[in-house]
C-alpha cells in the first residue's frame, strides 16, 4: 500500500478499511455447489411456497431440532440457495489455500446467476425476502457440526446488510455473516457436492428428496428407505397418502439429478445412482461409477465427488493432458493425496 497523496490533514497511510481476516469476498465464479451435511440430513427448511409460521420439531436417532419462524415465516428450501452459494465459495477458497471468514461479501447478481434465479427486479426483491427469512428463522439443536455437539439456538445467518444499490435501485453488494454452527461445518468440510441441476428443480419436495438421496447414496451404491421415514426426514407436512402420490409422480417424471427412484414392495423407495453419474459433465475426464466406488473404498467417509473435482482441477492445471485411463489416473492421484495427509 502506498502513502496517501491527497486530502486534508497529515500524510501517512490510509486506514485498512477491509482487513482480510474479518471478511471474505465471494469471487470464485465456477465454484461447485456445496451443501452442508447437517441440513441435508435433517429437515430445517420449510417446503411450503406460502409463508409458513409453524414451529417445527424433529427428533431422529438422537438429533433434536426445533425451528421457530419470524413474523415473515420459516426459511424455505429455496432460501437455502444463499447458504449453498456461500458454502460453495468458502470451500473453493479453502481448497485454493485462501483465508476465509464467517463474514462474506458477495455480489447479488453473481448469486442469482449461480443459483439459476431471475435477475429481474422481482428476483432481487425475492433475494432480500430470503435474507430476512434466513436471519429471522431460529434453530435450536444438538446436531454436531465440525466434530462438536453443542446444544444452542441461532439464526441460519447471523446478519446481512445491503452494501450498495445501483441507480436502478437493485442491490449490488451484500454482506452476510454465517452462523458459527454453519461456519464450523464448512471449516471441517462437512459438506457434499451437489449437481448444478439442483437449482433447476422447481418443486420444494424435489429439492429435499434430492438432498436426502445425495446424502445417503453418497456413501453406498443405493439407499432403500420406507415411505414413513422419508416423510419424516423430508419435513413435508403432507399426509402420507398425498406424500406417496408425490413420490410416485417424481418416479414417473424421472428428472431427479444423479439418481433414479423406484417404488418397492413393503412401502419402500429405493434410490440408486444413474448409470453415468458424473460430476459436472463435460468439464473434465469421465469417471465411471465403478471408479467412484473404488474411490469410496480408498477414502471412506470422504466426499469422493469433491476429491474428483480436486483431481480435475489438477488435470486442468497440468495442461489437460490426454488420458487413456482416466479412472486409473484419478485413483493414483487419490492414493498419493491420502499418503500425504
Amino acid at each position: 500500500m502506498t502513502a496517501a497523496t491527497g486530502g486534508s490533514g497529515a500524510g501517512g497511510l490510509l486506514p485498512e478499511r477491509h482487513p482480510t481476516g474479518d471478511f471474505f469476498v465471494c469471487d470464485i465464479f465456477d465454484a461447485l455447489p456445496k451443501g452442508d451435511l447437517a441440513t441435508m440430513e435433517h429437515p430445517v427448511f420449510s417446503l411450503s411456497t406460502r409463508p409458513d409460521r409453524r414451529i417445527l420439531s424433529y427428533l431422529h436417532n438422537g438429533a433434536e431440532i426445533t425451528v421457530t419462524p419470524s413474523v415473515r415465516g420459516l426459511a424455505t428450501i429455496h432460501d437455502k440457495d444463499i447458504l449453498i452459494y456461500c458454502i460453495s465459495q468458502l470451500v473453493a477458497a479453502l481448497n485454493a489455500g485462501r483465508t476465509v471468514a464467517r463474514q462474506l461479501t458477495l455480489r447479488a447478481h453473481d448469486l442469482l446467476v449461480a443459483t439459476n434465479r431471475e435477475t429481474s427486479g422481482d428476483g432481487y426483491k425475492r433475494l432480500r425476502d430470503a435474507f430476512e427469512r434466513l436471519a429471522g428463522t431460529r434453530i435450536t439443536t444438538n446436531i454436531e457440526t465440525g466434530g462438536r455437539e453443542v446444544t444452542a439456538g441461532f439464526g441460519l445467518i447471523e446478519s446481512w446488510q445491503i452494501e450498495r444499490r445501483s441507480k436502478g435501485g437493485r442491490m449490488v453488494s451484500v454482506q452476510v455473516v454465517l452462523s458459527d454452527w454453519l461456519y464450523r461445518a464448512v471449516l471441517a468440510k462437512s459438506v457434499l457436492t451437489l449437481s448444478r441441476d439442483y437449482f433447476r428443480l422447481r418443486k420444494p419436495l424435489e429439492r429435499r428428496i434430492y438432498e436426502l438421496a445425495r446424502k445417503h447414496c453418497g456413501r453406498q451404491p443405493g439407499w432403500t428407505v420406507s415411505v414413513d421415514t422419508l416423510l419424516k426426514k423430508s419435513g413435508s407436512a403432507s399426509p402420507r397418502r398425498v406424500f406417496r402420490k408425490m413420490l410416485r409422480d417424481m418416479i414417473a417424471a424421472d428428472h431427479l439429478p444423479d439418481y433414479r427412484m423406484e417404488e418397492c414392495e413393503g412401502d419402500l423407495i429405493r434410490f440408486a445412482p444413474r448409470a453415468a453419474v458424473i460430476e459436472s459433465p463435460g468439464r473434465g475426464p469421465v469417471l465411471s461409477p465403478q471408479v467412484i466406488e473404488q474411490a469410496r473404498a480408498l477414502a471412506p467417509g470422504q466426499d469422493v465427488y469433491q476429491l474428483a473435482a480436486e483431481w480435475r482441477a489438477y488435470w486442468q492445471r497440468s495442461g489437460r493432458p490426454q488420458l487413456r485411463r482416466p479412472g486409473a489416473a484419478f485413483l493414483g492421484f487419490l492414493r498419493r493425496r491420502l499418503a500425504q495427509d
